[in-house]
């Protein structure tokens, strides 16, 4: 058999599988039910993560989720991917944060790879780009466990220092820390998608 023959079969094998081609019966069909994908988390009255919805799992994040069912999502998600490009944001709480932060700021623009890099913040209605901050894996300040530090040091403002995890494909959400030289205060809590 030829390399060239060799290969064909081998990539009809992968992608169409073994039971097509040499016995001509289909494998199992995909299925589009999320709970055979992957299933919703239920942290309970209505807070409820959506692995295919990210709009559903954002909505949820802003206004189902109580603060200590938003640690106990932030403490059950792994790092994940790193954010790459374009995100929008939204404050989940405090409350008087959420209302004030829509005019203000509007999202994130990730300039990263796999490893990290460097993200400005979409401000205004106009979406201007400020406040860069570099992005890198490093331990949370709430639990030890790996997240996507988000280091304003960099840039001229305030000592900003955001974290976030992955907690659904496409949804990140995380703390906003003011790090003052004697102590480490939590200013609010966010969400990307």
């Amino acid at each position: 058999m030829s390399t060239y023959r060799a290969r064909l079969l081998s990539t009809l094998v992968l992608t169409l599988g073994a039971p097509t081609i040499f016995l001509g019966v289909s494998g199992p069909a995909a299925s589009a039910d999320p709970a055979i994908t992957q299933a919703a988390v239920d942290y309970g009255d209505g807070c409820v993560l959506y692995p295919d919805d990210k709009a559903m799992t954002v909505d949820s994040l802003r206004f189902r989720c109580s603060a200590d069912q938003q640690q106990l999502i932030f403490r059950d998600a792994p790092l994940g991917a790193v954010p790459m490009g374009r995100k929008d944001g939204w404050v989940t709480s405090p409350p008087v944060m959420e209302d004030i932060a829509p005019g203000l700021w509007l999202g994130k623009i990730f300039y990263t790879g796999p490893d990290g890099g460097y993200l400005t913040n979409r401000v205004t209605s106009a979406g201007i780009e400020a406040w860069q901050a570099d992005v890198y894996s490093a331990p949370a300040l709430t639990d030890g466990q790996p997240a996507w530090a988000l280091d304003y040091s960099p840039s001229p403002t305030p000592p900003v220092y955001d974290e976030i995890r992955e907690v659904t494909p496409g949804v990140w959400f995380g703390y906003s820390w003011w790090r003052g030289g004697l102590q480490t205060t939590r200013l609010l809590t966010f969400a990307l998608a």
